[in-house]
């Protein structure tokens, strides 16, 4: 199908890509992920030129899930399956496509949580909303109390013979978690690839063991949620304007939220420009300066939030000082 897109024959050009973990596989340092703005009700257009955008300046790593999309769960997998049969079916081979379950999607027993049942079925809607063969990586979205991980694994070690995955990987595993779903696959000759955790300048948990632990069994990390839904970046450093996540009381970015941390945005954002970066550029590199992160996923709402999202990685590495007062400045705020 011929959309008259035509890829940019520079896309590469300037692109550092990152190994992930002990693997054979890069990244690109910057993933798009699909949580908001791909939805059913969401602009179509919109979404297909950021996607465009994105692959023409060096982006190879998409990241979904089987519930992402608004109001419908799984529209932006059938949004993107759209997006990919228009524009990059040429091109599927140079693109790392992932998706997750874990969480719920469908009403009754089987639609939800880390059964063999739930995510053998999740991964085969997935592959069907998508329009293809296989996925690069498919997560179990969060480890489940109550099915034991070795049921767990069974479903991630079936994706990879079936051939409906290349690799594996886990999200939302506390380093104890991690270290076992690692272990169960490594003895059925499955590579768990990566690990997906929240981390940023202001949430800083994986540092408590995880990133040791992953660094210790070859796992690499892609970190979601590095701008801290948006109050790392320069929304909301003058106050809450119109039509943002935060007005709208998000299940998960609320004022209460976002004016709690204003002040800590604010002392950052001084140091990001004595920097010559924006506060997102400077905190999505923050944690890009660990080996660990092969890539930090971003969400965006605009082809301008990617391209200045894309810059992060242009001025040099962190002084001794920088890292520093950027320390100083989140252990002083209370929030």
């Amino acid at each position: 199908m011929d959309s008259g897109y035509k890829v940019s024959d520079s896309r590469y050009e300037g692109v550092e890509f990152n190994r992930c973990g002990r693997s054979g596989l890069l990244t690109s340092p910057v993933t798009l992920g699909l949580w908001h703005n791909f939805g059913s009700s969401d602009d179509f257009g919109k979404a297909q030129g950021m996607v465009r955008f994105a692959f023409d300046n060096g982006i190879t790593h998409y990241d979904i899930a089987n519930n992402y999309g608004s109001p419908d769960g799984g529209s932006a997998e059938s949004n993107f399956g759209k997006i990919l049969k228009k524009d990059f079916a040429a091109y599927r081979d140079e693109m790392i496509i992932t998706t997750k379950a874990g969480y719920y999607m469908w009403p009754g027993p089987y639609g939800d949580g880390g059964s063999k049942k739930y995510l053998v079925a999740s991964l085969d809607q997935s592959l069907n909303r998508l329009g293809l063969d296989y996925v690069d990586i498919f997560y179990s979205h969060r480890p489940d109390p109550a099915t034991p991980i070795e049921e767990t694994v069974d479903a991630l070690e079936l994706a990879v013979p079936s051939g409906k995955a290349l690799y594996v990987g886990i999200s939302n595993y506390n380093p104890e978690e991690a270290r076992t779903a690692h272990e169960e696959l490594d003895r059925r000759g499955i590579r768990c690839l990566v690990h997906q955790a929240r981390y940023s300048m202001l949430d800083r948990r994986p540092e408590e063991g995880l990133l040791d632990t992953l660094d210790e069994l070859g796992m690499g990390c892609v970190a979601f949620s590095p701008l801290e839904q948006g109050i790392l970046t320069g929304r909301y450093l003058n106050g809450i304007p119109e039509g943002s996540r935060a007005s709208g009381q998000s299940v998960f970015l609320n004022t209460e939220q976002v004016e709690a941390r204003v002040g800590v945005a604010t002392a950052l954002n001084e140091i990001a420009r004595s920097r010559g970066q924006t506060l997102a550029q400077m905190a999505l590199a923050w944690v890009l300066r660990r080996k660990t992160v092969a890539s930090v996923i971003i969400g965006a709402s605009s082809v301008d939030q990617i391209r200045e999202n894309l810059e992060c990685t242009e001025k040099g590495p962190f002084t001794p000082e920088e890292l520093g007062k950027i320390d100083d400045v989140v252990e002083s705020f209370q929030y």
